[in-house]
This record gives structure tokens, sequence and C-alpha cells, in this order.
């Protein structure tokens, strides 16, 4: 298929575009395969390259002969095009309409971006499996071991071609367990706790169904990770009642009676059918200026977000306390052990491992348990709060772990090395991108497409001195203790960051922002200074002992 068959009018002169908090724009409006472009010819106005796939919907007005385009993106923004003329408007959205939702992978812009920076580090071969695993000392002279079991990705097509398992389970012994669990997934390691040498691991559901169906090697398996004398927790994100209700659809939970070792924790981080309707209800809320505070706090109330950040936070909480203060080995799980199970096992990772907090150690954490893990980012992200289609997989899973993220980044505003503007980058990112990062839902699917030779890396980009400057926090100093996040509701706040910055404008903030930065700065100054200044009088004094002070 040709881009140009879907672009009815390439060019328009004299389009007008309103963004939130810039002065309005007049020039010349593009259609490319992939870009959306406002050129104008004045000096020192920033062009406007829109992406198609981050458009989420377009609606159109007329007044007489002028039409306009109200464009509202993936990233929330929302701008407007003013564009002479009914059929040239008329032309322009139908072609953005159809532009903005093919979904065949391999004409996404990734496939043809050409990276304008020289690349220093290929982000394809920063986190390899391999790499990730033998960097944790513990592995070899611990019980676990790497199985290529899944090398084929036939095993549990979701799982990646290396994982870490127990050394005493074969890979029969895996494969039989796979047949059990929701999806093929059957317990991987996901964290192992230095301090203590407890683990954490992650899978789909137990297929019991309603006759309460057995896996010895199952049993086996996650038994297996447990010292002697030592109880374990599994940790199911769901409800009881909808856990009884997944075993008349033959999934279901560990019975106490097989898994006599295991405490069962059930919690309530909701399905993502309905965090998407959270999503849709925040935003709309968000973006009416026009309601009393009364009224305003109602339907922020009403979107049930804050609600479900605290669930995610409370369990990662508990799953981050199991290990460290209980002494105890975790087992999470929800029904497929894609969405709500990866928001407890790394947000329980960031809360007990400072490794989590650094820029490369954050990056290193998305990779293994999230791209890795199976997250599937191109059904999740296909459409964002705006989009005017059913929602059919869509849910802001790895949205809500960013914002659970920024929550404790806020609490503990040194221990961080990224800065929020990272966490807003992953956003942006994970919706619609030049790199191929977050194409596809699996590590299988991604080799299919050969996306490490035929795409750039975002951590190709992000990792390049110059860029991680923007990123970096000022105000860190590395912690290496456990951080216990606040799960009150006075503690969590709105993400203003995300969900308000069109809505207001940022430059005081800004201002702020930089101020401190000076701050820190002078601050280093006269720290160096200081130090100068006692390295001369420590050598004046072992010169002349006359001057040593009383």
């Amino acid at each position: 298929m040709e881009f140009a068959e879907l672009i009815k009018t390439p060019r328009v002169d004299g389009v007008v575009l309103h963004r939130p908090f810039l002065p309005t724009v007049e020039g010349t409006l593009c259609l490319t395969g992939h870009h959306l472009i406002l050129s104008s010819r004045q000096d020192n106005t920033e062009e406007l390259w829109l992406l198609h796939s981050n458009i989420d919907s377009i609606e159109k007005r007329f007044v007489g002969s002028l039409g306009s385009i109200i464009v509202k993106c993936k990233d929330l923004r929302v701008i407007q095009l003013d564009i002479p003329g009914m059929e040239e408007c008329l032309n322009i959205a139908s072609s953005v309409e159809a532009l903005s939702t093919l979904d065949i992978v391999s004409l996404m812009y990734p496939f043809f971006y050409r990276p304008m920076f020289e690349v220093l580090e290929d982000g394809w071969n920063s986190f390899l499996p391999l790499d990730e695993v033998l960097s944790l000392e513990f592995f070899f002279e611990s019980s676990w071991r790497l199985s290529e079991v899944n090398q084929d990705f036939s095993v549990c097509p979701s799982y990646p071609p290396l994982v870490a398992v127990p050394k005493d389970v074969d890979d029969d012994t895996l494969r039989k367990v796979a047949t059990f669990r929701h999806g093929g997934r059957f317990p991987v390691l996901s964290y192992y706790h230095k301090k203590n040498g407890m683990v954490m691991m992650r899978a789909g559901q137990p297929l019991t169904g309603t006759n309460g169906r057995r896996c010895k090697e199952d049993e086996k398996l996650i038994n297996a990770t447990l010292r002697p004398g030592k109880r374990g927790y599994i940790i199911d994100t769901r409800t009881i009642n909808v856990a009884q209700q997944a075993k008349a659809r033959g999934g279901g939970f560990e019975s106490e009676a097989n898994y006599p070792q295991w405490r069962r924790i059930h919690k309530t981080i909701e399905r993502s059918n309905v965090l998407q309707e959270s999503l849709i209800k925040l935003v709309e809320a968000c973006n009416d200026q026009s309601h009393s505070m009364d009224r305003w706090l109602s339907k922020l109330e009403a979107s049930s977000w804050q609600t479900h950040v605290k669930e995610i936070l409370t369990t990662a909480c508990l799953a981050a306390q199991c290990i460290d203060r209980e002494g105890a080995s975790v087992l999470v799980h929800g029904t497929e052990g894609t969405d709500s199970t990866l928001q407890v096992t790394s947000l329980a990772q960031i809360i007990l491992d400072p490794a989590c907090r650094t820029i490369k150690g954050f990056q290193g954490l998305v990779e293994r348990e999230w791209l890795q893990a199976g997250h599937p980012f191109q059904q999740r992200c296909a459409q964002s709060a705006y989009s005017n289609s059913k929602p059919r997989q869509e849910a802001p899973v790895f949205l809500l772990f960013l914002d659970c993220v920024w929550q404790i980044l806020r609490q503990f505003p040194c221990s961080f090395e990224f800065t929020e503007s990272f966490l807003v980058l992953l956003f942006e990112h994970a919706y619609a991108s030049q790199f191929g990062t977050f194409l596809g839902n699996s590590a299988a699917e991604r080799a299919r497409l050969s996306l490490p030779e035929k795409t750039v890396s975002l951590w190709s980009w992000v990792n390049r001195p110059q860029e991680l400057e923007h990123f970096t926090n000022p105000l860190y100093e590395a912690n290496s203790l456990v951080i216990w996040p606040s799960v009150a509701p006075q503690s969590l706040l709105l993400w203003e960051g995300v969900f308000l910055r069109w809505n207001r404008s940022s430059r005081s903030l800004d201002e702020a922002y930089e101020e401190m930065v000076h701050i820190i700065e002078y601050n280093k100054e006269l720290q160096n200074k200081v130090n100068s200044l006692r390295r001369q009088l420590a050598q004046l004094e072992t010169e002349d002992p006359l001057l040593h002070t009383p």
C-alpha cells in the first residue's frame, strides 16, 4: 500500500494553528505518510511536527467556508487547525483519520526513521536478558539457573527466550507447568533481594478450573524457591470473588491444600477495561474548566484514578514488605500476568532496590519487567483518552505504573537519579514514537519484526550525554536504603505534569526549577572553595607549626 493513496490533499496554505499557551501561527500545512507538519516562514517560530500515530481522534467544525479540525493527541494535547476551504478541510480530516488508524506495524514510522544523531551506544544491546541476569552476583553461587526452554517462544509466546528458574527444576518440568498456567506463563524469577536472599516470582493464574485441577510439577517449582522451614506469600492481584469467577472460565488460584507452605493474599487491582474508562473520565475532568471546586473534586473522585494508584502502590508495598521485613519469598499473579502483575513486581523493585532508581537501572527495569516480560504495549497503547472508537484491549496500565513511580519520586525527591520529565518521556513514547522500543506485544513479536535490525532503540537516544543532562535529577544523592512510600490518601496527588500540563502554563514551575538548579550549582562552587581553603590551611599548618590553632 502506498501512503499517497490515503493523502487526498497533501498541502494547504494559509492554515492557522492554535496551541495551548503559545501564540497562533499561520503557515503551510503538509501531510506526509507519517507526519502532519505546519511550517511558517516567520523567523523564530517553532514548526509543528506531529506523528499521525500520536493522533487519538479529530473533530471537524465549519463556519461558512472556513473549516477547523480539532486534533486530540495520545499525549493528551489538544490543538486546532483553521483551514480555508471546506473541501480542503474535509480532505485533510479524512486523510489524517486514515493515516492515524493504520495498524500495519511494518508501515509505522520507526521502520522509516533515520536518526540525525550519532548512535554512541546501541540501545538494543544495552539490556540483553543474559547480561541482566548474570550481573546478579548471587546467580553463580545460588540455586537458580537460566533456562532456554522458551528459545523458540513455543512454550510461552509472551516470555523471552531466556528465563531464570530454580536449578532443581528441569526443562521438561517447566513444559508441564506451562500447560497449567494461563498463557503458558509458568513462575519465573523477577527479583532477588541481596539483603536476605528472598525472591519475587511472577506467573499467570493456575488453570485449576471448577474441578480443582492439580499440577504436582507446579507445586514442586514454586516450593523449590523456599528456604527450609520458611513460608511464602502468593499475592493475587484480584479480589477473591473475581478469582472464584475465573474458575468457571478454566482459571483459578492455588488451593491451600495443595500449597500448604504458601499463604495466599488477594488484592483489588482493576482489570484493563475499568482502567481505560477511568482514564477517559479523569482527562475529561481535567479539561473541563467550567466547574466549581466541589464539582471538579466530585468528577476527579468519580474517575477513581487515584484509587487505582493507591491500590497498585499498596500491593507493591505489601510485596516489598513480605520480602524485606517478613523474610519471605513472594509469587505475584493476576489473570494473564502481563498487566497488574508487572505493575506490582516493578514497583516493589523500586521500593527495595536502589539500582532501579538510577536512570540506567530504571531503563533496565522497564526492559526486564515490561518489554521482555510480555506487556502488550501495541494493544494497550493503541488508543488514549480521546478515541471515539470503542476500546478493545486498550488500557493505561503502563501510565498507571509511571504515575505510581512519580508518587514515590515526589515523596523521596533525593533518592531518584532521574526527574519527572523522564517519566513523561516514557509515557509519550509508549503511545507514539519514532523509536522501535515499544512496538509489538512481546519479545517474540519484536524478534519476528526484526526490530533491532530495522529500527532505532529509544535508549540509543536517551543515553547520549547531552540528553541525559535533561533527565538527571540535580537533587540526587544515592540512597542504599529501602524506601517506604506513604499510600495515605492525602499523600497521593494528581500527576499535574501529565494530566494538567496542557491546561495551564508551566512557566512559573520551569523558572522555579531553573532557580533550584542555579542554587545547587552555586552551593557546589562554594563547597569546592571551602574544601580548597581547608587544603591550603592544612598545607600552611604543616609548613609553619606556629599557625596551629589551639
